[in-house]
């Protein structure tokens, strides 16, 4: 089964993040998964998390999504002026690779993303949202060298 109950009392409310929706009547601010949300997805992606780590795991999870977006906000002011930037959309893209990924993966043979998130950020004069790749490696973090990548929607 690619999703089962967690067997402890685990939380099974979404949390707000800081992110805001750029439709706020849907909701002001993204939606974090829950504990149960959180434990299915990661079993529908071939995951066996142990149960008991799934509350930590989540903590971090949402921690690394709020960085990215603080990042973002800051790209969004430095490079469009954008003061207020409101998140369009969310895609978590495990499998792909981005063109980055893949020609550093390929050509300079380093590891592959674990993971990749794609967000799209409005644009603040009613354009196309711009996208943003975020690719995710296991390891430490090397400083000044966020993996990441620009590209138009």
């Amino acid at each position: 089964d690619e999703t089962a109950p967690l067997s402890n009392a685990t939380d099974t409310n979404n949390k707000p993040s800081s992110v805001p929706h750029h439709q706020p009547n849907h909701h002001p601010r993204w939606q974090y998964p829950s504990e149960q949300q959180f434990y299915n997805a990661m079993r529908k992606k071939g995951y066996r998390p142990p149960v008991e780590s799934i509350p930590s795991v989540l903590q971090i999870h949402n921690a690394v999504n709020e960085r990215s977006w603080v990042q973002l906000c800051k790209w969004e002011k430095e490079l469009h002026n954008n003061q207020d930037p409101k998140l369009v959309k969310f895609v978590g893209r495990p499998k792909d690779l981005s063109p980055r990924a893949w020609w550093n993966s390929r050509v300079f043979m380093t590891q592959e993303p674990f993971d990749r998130h794609d967000w799209y950020v409005e644009d603040a004069e009613g354009g196309e949202p711009r996208r943003y790749v975020i690719d995710f490696y296991e390891g430490k973090e090397k400083t000044g060298d966020i993996s990441s990548a620009l590209a138009s929607a």
